[in-house]
């Protein structure tokens, strides 16, 4: 009887106590409604154009036909995946890819923080404004009009650049043909257009460091390059590790529209990326299924990099991600 009577009070506990959780949490919902309803338009985004979306991840497993659609098409297993995997052209795919990847990786994600530390030190609020706003303008800029300016510029026939390379050298270089040039334009290309975009996050951080740090470093008689070390760094050292773990997160992304606008038949052979062959065999030549097998591998890739560089960051003592 006294067992029977304990189960019924833990019951009425639990139930009390889910009641009190839900009405917490109606409470909390009411509260700050305003930030949840900002929240809205990006949970509606995120649902609708990235896990709805999901659903066509099928398609890689079989042979998708439009007119029978995704549910009746006839399943084939991993059979797209062993030819991406056997065809000649993905060592190719692979390697260029990669190449891509690394150069932004090192070259790129580094300047929005080194930016980022300069603009801080800028103590005229009129000049920072001026050049934050200089540097913000051309993330606005389509990739179409990027691509048309370099190539005002670079071009062999009038092209300005070129024609100071002449007046000075004698010789012209064609940038915009030459295999061995394709990779510099790239990553120039996006230097030019998003560092100073990647610098907003960075300062935002930095706009969170105690200024007590720094007068209490300049008492003890540290220099600019000892605070920048010591207290500057440290301070943001937890955002540039997630932004970096979100940015392996989309490694083999190469960029398609930035890539197709360059692609030659000269350069074909080291711009080539699996984004352009997603591209060529999934629209061009309607092999759905086997443009999705190569789709997936490249979010496999990203997902196992994450989770990666995830648990390295918490070996080391980073919050990391999740």
């Amino acid at each position: 009887m006294s067992t029977h009577n304990a189960e019924v009070s833990t019951n009425n506990i639990n139930k009390k106590s889910k009641v009190l959780q839900r009405s917490a949490l109606a409470k909390d919902l009411i509260r700050d409604k305003w930030m949840y309803l900002m929240l809205l338009p990006g949970i509606v985004y995120f649902i609708i154009f990235k896990y709805v979306p999901m659903y066509g991840i099928l398609m890689a497993f079989q042979d998708y036909k439009p007119f029978l659609g995704i549910m009746n098409s006839p399943w084939v297993g991993i059979k797209h995946f062993e030819r991406f995997f056997s065809e000649p052209q993905f060592w190719d795919l692979f390697r260029n890819t990669v190449l891509l990847a690394v150069y932004n990786l090192v070259f790129f994600f580094p300047l929005p923080i080194v930016l980022a530390l300069m603009l801080n030190e800028v103590r005229n609020d009129k000049f920072k404004g001026f050049v934050q706003t200089l540097v913000y303008i051309p993330h606005f800029v389509s990739w179409v009009v990027v691509v048309g300016i370099f190539y005002i510029l670079l071009t062999t026939e009038g092209g300005i650049l070129n024609e100071l390379l002449y007046t000075i050298t004698g010789t012209k270089i064609a940038f915009l043909l030459e295999p061995e040039w394709f990779r510099t334009m790239i990553v120039s290309q996006s230097i030019w257009k998003e560092v100073g975009w990647g610098t907003i996050i960075f300062l935002a951080a930095l706009s969170g460091v105690d200024l007590q740090l720094y007068e209490a470093a300049r008492m003890d008689g540290a220099g600019r390059w000892r605070q920048l070390w010591h207290i500057t760094l440290p301070a943001i050292r937890g955002t540039i590790v997630i932004l970096l773990i979100l940015r392996l997160g989309n490694f083999l992304d190469s960029g398609f529209e930035h890539i197709f606008l360059m692609l030659t038949p000269t350069n074909r052979e080291v711009g080539e990326v699996f984004d352009t062959y997603v591209y060529v065999k999934g629209l061009t030549q309607s092999q759905f299924s086997y443009s999705a097998a190569v789709g997936l591998f490249k979010s496999a890739v990203g997902l196992i990099l994450v989770l990666g560089s995830n648990w390295l960051a918490k070996r080391f003592g980073q919050e990391g991600v999740y």
